[in-house]
């Protein structure tokens, strides 16, 4: 056997477990959603009736899918901005300004990723709680009357008011990850600027946003996926896509459809949608992020 056959068989040998796994669970189900979603059937009997594109026709038809979409898109850009804002920020703070006790606020900001989403969707339904939450008890201090406000259960408020948690429960993750993107940075380009009479600001904008961007790149696409993707636990937990299917993802209503309703094939149609659009959003977002990566010697 030549040296290259046996390199081919020593790869191929080590890659096969990892393709037999992704091909188990990730390309069968993908494939075996489609599969389903191209026909009218309720999950728990065996009777399956073949529609064709009914699931699709219908699913654009659907005005709640479409405030699903939306909602969703709301989340991703709501938290790729606050998220991706605060955690630069305290990530700054932490690295470049030597505050004291910087390895408790790293744990303090941490904290909140390493709570089931589960127990913070709930810790956030009794911060709005309207009669016995903490917001509405903070806003009472300034007001002549108790504020008693529903914030989610109102349309208006109600999309907002599930932003805040998504919003608070990630800051920590990327913040960890800027600030090591932050320490590798050399400290002679920031004695540089220095020397140069740069100020906190310029060093940011043209010192570390440069050498960290490949890192801020792949934050807000790993936000995109995992909001298009798994925003549904946090929604379900907090208004189960209420009042009046106003805070509906396209998770959610997939979920609703599956599970509730018992109309698996749209229920399937609606997955096939999650990964067009995630396929789609991701490739838009990897031309618009695009720039030249910045090497240190």
């Amino acid at each position: 056997m030549s040296r290259l056959a046996k390199r081919r068989l020593f790869v191929t040998i080590f890659l096969a477990p990892t393709f037999l796994f992704f091909s188990l669970f990730t390309l069968y189900p993908i494939l075996k959603g489609m599969h389903i979603s191209l026909y009218d059937w309720s999950g728990g009997s065996k009777k399956m009736k073949f529609i064709g594109l009914d699931n699709y026709r219908e699913l654009l038809q659907d005005p709640i899918i479409w405030t699903a979409i939306k909602n969703d898109y709301f989340l991703v850009i709501g938290k790729v901005i606050g998220i991706i804002a605060l955690a630069t920020l305290f990530a700054v703070a932490i690295t470049r300004f030597n505050i004291r006790g910087s390895g408790f606020y790293r744990v303090i900001f941490f904290i909140p990723n390493i709570i089931s989403v589960v127990v913070i969707g709930v810790l956030w339904r009794y911060i709005y709680n309207p009669n016995t939450g903490f917001l509405n008890a903070f806003l009472s201090l300034f007001t002549d009357e108790p504020v008693q406000k529903a914030w989610l259960g109102e349309p208006g408020s109600a999309m907002w008011s599930l932003l805040w948690p998504s919003i608070w429960a990630g800051i920590g993750f990327y913040m960890i990850l800027l600030i090591a993107s932050i320490l590798s940075i050399p400290k002679d380009l920031y004695e540089a600027a220095d020397l140069d009479g740069a100020t906190q600001g310029r060093q940011f904008w043209t010192v570390t946003v440069p050498l960290v961007w490949e890192q801020m790149k792949v934050s807000i696409l790993h936000i995109v996926m995992t909001t298009l993707n798994g925003s549904f636990i946090i929604v379900w937990i907090m208004t189960e896509g209420g009042p009046d299917n106003s805070t509906q993802v396209m998770g959610s209503y997939l979920y609703q459809m599956g599970f509730r309703q018992y109309h698996m094939g749209y229920a399937s149609a609606i997955g096939v949608l999650i990964l067009v659009l995630s396929l789609i959003t991701t490739v838009v977002l990897q031309r618009l992020l695009r720039r030249d990566t910045i090497e240190l010697a």
